[in-house]
Formats: C-alpha cells, structure tokens, sequence
C-alpha cells in the first residue's frame, strides 16, 4: 500500500517528486527556494504594502489624542442638567 501505486501514473508522479525533494541538486533547491519564497512573499507583501509600521509608543500617542478629542467634545449641556 504505501509504496504501491494506487491508479495511472501514480507511482511515477510520487517518484518524481521524491527525487526532486531529496536529490540535492541546485537547480531543485534553487527552484524550491524560489517556490517557498512565492508562497510566503506573495502574501507578505500584500499585507504590509502601504501600511506604515508604528512603534508601540507612536500607537499609545494616537490612542491618546483619540482619548482625550473624544472626552473633550462631549456635551457640556448635559453636565448642567
């Protein structure tokens, strides 16, 4: 079972691809850098493309003066009442 092929060509796609993993041959390890490179990079650059990235204490400053804008424009009316 577990070395046997299990339909048409079967056997021969699993030997292939054994070869490739373990043969140790530049062009298979430069080829699978790049194919491991496209998987992570691909989505890496997407998620980071545009954003700016902030420091901790950059984020708490904007939290901050979000905070205090927030508190400072509520409505002194209803403080009187």
């Amino acid at each position: 079972m577990g070395g046997k092929a299990t339909g048409a060509g079967g056997g021969v796609f699993r030997a292939r691809m054994e070869h490739y993993l373990y043969s140790g041959e530049k062009k298979h390890v430069l080829a699978g850098i790049a194919i491991f490179g496209a998987i992570f990079g691909v989505p890496w650059y997407f998620m980071t493309r545009g954003a700016k990235h902030q420091s901790h204490q950059d984020y708490m400053e904007k939290a901050n003066k979000a905070r205090s804008e927030r508190l400072s424009s509520g409505q002194p009316s209803a403080l009187k009442e």
